[in-house]
């Protein structure tokens, strides 16, 4: 978990134009202080023990990320490395998987389309590698959002976006196509 962390502070790092700064321990301890950071480290944390079998735990660490940061994130997510909140209020996240690298700002939604209290992966969003997903958007059922897209902000999305996308609108659509990464 600490090497997600440190990946998780690092990419931090890089949106704060200190590209090749590296996040050590003492460094991610700090951040935990740090009103973008903390709610990575409770859903890391929350992740962790639900991946150990200890639900439970990690339902409680994920109860203390929407009481402290109003952030409501499913602990079976699993996201990648470089996960970073550019805003913290009113983020839910409900994803099948997030990816790599990806920059979520506040009043996100990422869920199934209707109820799921059951959490079928199948109704629920897989997002790519290296995305970012604009304030206010909602992206909702078993839709895959391509690695390198660009979600708009208020967009709504509703079918998939390919990679190397930036989608705007309601409902979302296409509007530019970007060369790959």
């Amino acid at each position: 978990m600490l090497e997600l962390l440190k990946a998780d502070l690092e990419r931090y790092y890089h949106y704060a134009g200190q590209d090749g700064r590296r996040a050590g321990t003492l460094a991610v301890l700090l951040a935990v202080f740090n009103p973008r950071f903390a709610p990575v480290v409770l859903f890391r944390t929350s992740y962790a023990l639900y991946a150990a079998g200890l639900r439970p735990l990690a339902k409680l660490f994920s109860l203390l990320n929407f009481l402290l940061f109003g952030i409501e994130m499913a602990a079976r997510c699993e996201v990648g490395p470089g996960l970073c909140f550019a805003h913290t209020y009113g983020i839910v996240i409900g994803a099948r998987s997030i990816g790599s690298n990806a920059l979520i700002y506040h009043e996100v939604t990422l869920g199934a389309k209707e109820m799921d209290v059951a959490y079928t992966p199948e109704k629920r969003p897989l997002v790519g590698d290296n995305v970012v997903i604009g304030a206010g958007a909602k992206v909702l059922g078993g839709v895959t959002i391509g690695d390198n897209s660009v979600i708009g902000a208020n967009a709504v999305v509703t079918h998939d976006i390919p990679a190397n996308s930036v989608a705007g609108g309601i409902p979302a659509r296409v509007i530019k196509q970007r060369g790959g990464k």
